[in-house]
């Protein structure tokens, strides 16, 4: 029997031009129509968004084309990623609804209750200790409002992880592959998500399988 998968942590950064670019290129669109869709399927306030991780801005500029009176703020540790996500927003007249910063999520500047709802898609497999991610999401919302938040979930054993990666990144290139493998390792398992969001006060069973490879915490706060 294959012993289970531990957590093995990748760089919290990608900040070269051309980890983002390599990044940029993945074909994200299905995952990224999922996540908003799901998103909004919860009926949140977009008046004031937080995007957590934004990246290169593919989950506001999904959002926007879902739900145009959207608008707020998308932050990233990495100044290559928000670079791209610049000019993708330039691309697809979205900079008008979403302002970005380079911002750690791990120390938000933002004031207490500041956003209507906080997004995140595929943030916490980044961060060495996710709780202080989401203890800082739960700040800045405001009372009732939206906590969505996406990312992998690590697979049990390593033949599992090989088969989401032949599933998933079959058809990109061997950095790519190693990147959506990197990102699985690094991910939590269900129950340590689960455990986090009860340690917050906040119900376990609100944390989800989404997919096979994903799980999804979505809660009013």
């Amino acid at each position: 029997m294959e012993s289970e998968l531990q957590r093995i942590l990748e760089p919290e950064v990608m900040d070269t031009s051309e980890e983002a670019a390599e990044y940029d290129s993945m074909d994200h669109r299905e995952v990224n129509f999922r996540f908003v869709r799901d998103f909004l399927s919860y009926q949140p306030d977009v008046a004031a968004v937080l995007d957590l991780g934004t990246g290169t801005a593919q989950i506001p500029i999904e959002l926007v084309k879902q739900c145009p009176p959207a608008q707020g703020i998308a932050v990233d540790l990495s100044q290559a990623m928000l670079d791209l996500a610049k000019e993708n927003l330039q691309k697809a007249e979205c900079s008008s609804a979403f302002q970005l910063e380079l911002v750690d999520a791990k120390g938000l500047p933002h004031a207490d209750q500041t956003f209507t709802s906080v997004m995140s898609n595929s943030i916490l497999h980044h961060v060495p200790e996710p709780i202080v991610v989401l203890k800082e999401a739960v700040r800045v919302v405001e009372a009732s409002g939206l906590i969505f938040f996406r990312d992998l979930v690590r697979p049990q054993n390593l033949e599992e992880l090989d088969h989401l990666v032949s599933t998933y990144a079959g058809q990109e290139n061997d950095r790519q592959r190693q990147l959506f493998r990197d990102s699985l390792h690094a991910a939590l398992s269900l129950p340590e998500v689960q455990a986090l969001v009860k340690s917050l006060g906040f119900p376990p069973e609100s944390v989800k399988l989404s997919s096979d490879r994903h799980w999804t915490w979505a809660v009013n706060r």
